[in-house]
């Protein structure tokens, strides 16, 4: 059978096709417009609370969220639509019309399928060139409570090291390597599990084997007082890796960023599962608009008259449901270390794609 013959006319491809993209990019929009009112209501007035904020942050907010929730919620309106596409069809006895011309559960299904696949070529495109990027701008926003804040997309902010006995906070690192800076930094001075004084300074560079702090002043935890220490050399040992890699979020990296910093945290050999099972979920998450068709077929086959045409479009939401559950649940699985990465991420495509393909062989017969 050639690829032209495994679809239905040019005309029926088209109609289907468009049927069930602009059924799923409406459930989309209608998802988001709900989804981030409820989300702005619970956090405006976090925002507000910044005297400096006003219309404007409110708007920005909007903008860096509304992208984290289309990426979360692309797979469910991609179901939705499928759903909604199939019963519509079997509804006005379209499936029937297109079954009595000799076509196979397949070839139904085939414009929807490749659909699909245009679905998850922009979902992919829409992750990596405006989700990561968002993703990392807001969650730096949030660590400063949405206060004022250098747009830096390479900063790392809020790390924590240590360094012997001692902790160290800083607020925020720019560059990497020897060229690596340090902003707002903490070093918490113990003895044994006892704190005995904070030492506190404004920024830091690269030293030798240590970093080179300027503005730096010791509060004494007993006497209570503050003694101001100039310039001065701490922190011997860390190296600048330990700040810059010590805390790589995969949902604020692109797929060949997130790469990157696997590599460089292989390198310095530190533990990289988790990171691996992100990496290959920014493949796999968005090519599960490709299964939705298959998961939701049941709701296309059988007649509509005999009333359980209802009951099939459950049965193909909750198939569709437990795909993003097993997917989640497969993720947190690898995250913890108890499945491999690859396995954590391709497993639950993988069964859910025998699952539709048993479904629809069941159809045929």
């Amino acid at each position: 059978m050639t690829a032209s013959n495994f679809f239905p006319s040019r005309t029926m491809s088209l109609y289907m096709a468009r049927m069930f993209l602009v059924r799923s990019f409406a459930v989309l929009a209608g998802l988001v417009l709900i989804l981030q009112t409820l989300d702005l209501l619970s956090e405006s007035g976090r925002i507000l609370a910044d005297p400096a904020n006003g219309d404007a942050e409110i708007w920005r907010y909007v903008s860096l969220r509304t992208p984290q929730i289309i990426a979360t919620f692309l797979p469910f309106s991609v179901l939705l639509g499928t759903v909604i596409t199939l019963m519509t069809l079997n509804q006005n006895s379209e499936v029937i019309a297109m079954k009595a011309s000799g076509l196979s559960a397949h070839q139904v299904l085939a414009p929807l399928i490749v659909a699909g696949l245009l679905v998850a070529g922009i979902s992919f495109a829409f992750n990596e060139r405006i989700v990561a990027r968002a993703s990392a701008t807001l969650d730096q926003w949030k660590k400063v409570d949405y206060g004022t804040m250098p747009i830096d997309r390479g900063d790392r902010a809020n790390v924590w090291v240590r360094s012997e006995n001692n902790l160290i906070e800083v607020d925020q690192i720019r560059g990497k390597g020897n060229a690596a800076h340090l902003y707002g930094i903490t070093v918490y001075e113990r003895s044994g599990e006892n704190l005995r004084s904070i030492l506190m300074a404004n920024e830091g560079v690269r030293d030798g084997d240590g970093w080179q702090v300027s503005g730096a002043r010791r509060f004494d935890i007993a006497s209570g007082t503050v003694t101001p220490l100039g310039t001065l050399t701490l922190a011997r040992g860390v190296t600048p890796d330990q700040f810059t890699l010590s805390s790589v979020d995969a949902d604020g990296l692109s797929f060949f960023e997130l790469r990157n910093a696997i590599q460089e945290l292989r390198a310095v050999g530190r533990p990289t599962k988790a990171l691996e099972g992100s990496l290959w979920h920014k493949l796999s998450g968005p090519l599960s608009a490709v299964l939705m068709p298959l998961l939701g077929a049941v709701a296309a086959f059988g007649v509509a008259r005999s009333g359980k045409l209802f009951l099939r479009a459950v049965v193909g939401m909750a198939l569709g449901f437990l795909y993003f559950m097993a997917d989640n649940f497969a993720i947190a699985m690898g995250n913890l270390g108890a499945y491999p990465p690859f396995l954590a991420a391709w497993a639950p495509f993988m069964l859910f794609l025998m699952i539709g393909e048993a479904l629809l062989l069941k159809t045929e017969e």
